[in-house]
């Protein structure tokens, strides 16, 4: 049986092999392991990239979204708006500072909030909106900026799944005070562990976020605000500089892969497909179905060698960490219904034409083929 992996990191790590040697041995020889010229480098390199005057380096995407929105001027007490279909992360940052999580449902389209339903959720103590880019598909950002400025609500973008994904051709990321991304091994930059950064355009947000990350330090052992050690290795911006190189040809092979499973999956009896909204140039992050027999399917490839995921199985307002917002089943059906029902199919740069034919004949040995 030829088995299909959902990712294949051990293949790519071979490929630039060569190429991420040296740049890690610079480190290794300069003993700069914590921050330093690797890391600077990198930042300059995304900060061009995403289109942003700022990018700040850190050890995660979960504490990029923490410190992006303290630097927002989030307090304890403050509502911030977001999604409840999306990574529990999108949600920790918001409970880190103390701020309570309001949720909005999303477009069954894009995945994405629904930005017809965030001013009903408006109130005297909402501070944010913390729209999220779910599987890189941009959020509708106009109508997401009108009513920030309307309100006079501060913007964070969740763009964690996002690197390089465009709204009516600008890149995400580059709509509000800043934006979050991560460098987790699966994304599409990932790196050799757990990173992540702040993107902006605020010279003063940036200075700040730069503080935060080490211990609010403004000189040596000189402290004003309560800091974190929030920053990024070494090592982790030498491979994330060598793998930003190849981003763009990564993007396209994601692309040209999700154009294949599109053209051999259309009218498969019960399976949508994730589509992209005609406004909206994604980035291929993940490539996810919904089923309503799920878990059968996913059994069932399973039998087949090929590995799937769930992206997510469980809304964030359905979660036992967040009882206490009293939410219960049934208040935002659209997202519960996604959870319910998505799969993320086997999607990585260098999937093969052939492992994508395994994985849509076993897809269609299980839905069988509408007439």
């Amino acid at each position: 049986m030829t088995k299909v992996p959902m990712q294949d990191l051990q293949q790519q790590y071979l490929l630039l092999k060569a190429e991420l040697a040296p740049e890690i041995e610079k480190v290794l020889a300069s003993a700069a392991y914590i921050l330093g010229p690797a890391v600077e480098k990198f930042e300059t390199d995304f900060a061009r990239y995403a289109g942003s005057k700022h990018c700040i380096a850190m050890g995660s995407g979960t504490v990029a979204l923490h410190l992006a929105l303290i630097a927002a001027g989030v307090k304890a007490g403050d509502e911030v708006i977001t999604v409840p279909y999306t990574f529990i992360a999108t949600t920790w940052a918001i409970s880190y500072v103390g701020a309570i999580p309001v949720f909005v449902d999303v477009d069954p389209e894009t995945c994405c909030i629904d930005p017809s339903k965030i001013e009903a959720k408006i109130t005297p103590r909402t501070k944010a909106i913390l729209p999220v880019h779910l599987y890189g598909h941009p959020c509708p950002m106009d109508e997401i900026l009108a009513i920030c400025n309307k309100h006079n609500l501060a913007l964070v973008e969740d763009a964690a799944q996002a690197h390089g994904s465009l709204y009516k051709g600008k890149q995400v990321g580059t709509f509000g005070i800043s934006s979050c991304y991560s460098f987790y091994p699966g994304k599409n930059l990932g790196a050799f562990g757990e990173g992540g950064a702040v993107c902006t355009d605020d010279d003063a947000v940036a200075a700040r976020l730069r503080k935060l990350r080490n211990h609010s330090q403004y000189e040596r052992y000189m402290y004003d605000e309560l800091g974190f050690n929030y920053r990024m290795d070494g090592i982790q911006g030498a491979v994330l500089g060598v793998k930003l190189r190849h981003l763009p040809a990564w993007t396209l092979a994601r692309l040209k892969a999700l154009d294949t499973y599109h053209r051999k999956l259309q009218g498969v009896k019960d399976l949508t497909l994730f589509q992209t909204a005609n406004w909206a140039k994604a980035n291929g992050y993940l490539f996810v179905a919904f089923h309503p027999r799920r878990d059968e399917l996913q059994a069932h490839l399973s039998s087949r060698g090929i590995e799937t995921a769930l992206h997510y199985p469980m809304p964030i307002h359905l979660q036992k960490a967040y009882q206490y917002l009293g939410y219960h089943a049934g208040d935002f059906p659209v997202s519960e219904k996604l959870a319910a029902s998505c799969i993320s199919l086997p999607l990585f740069p260098e999937i093969t034409p052939e492992q994508i034919d395994i994985v849509v004949t076993a897809v269609k040995e299980f839905c069988e083929v509408s007439k």
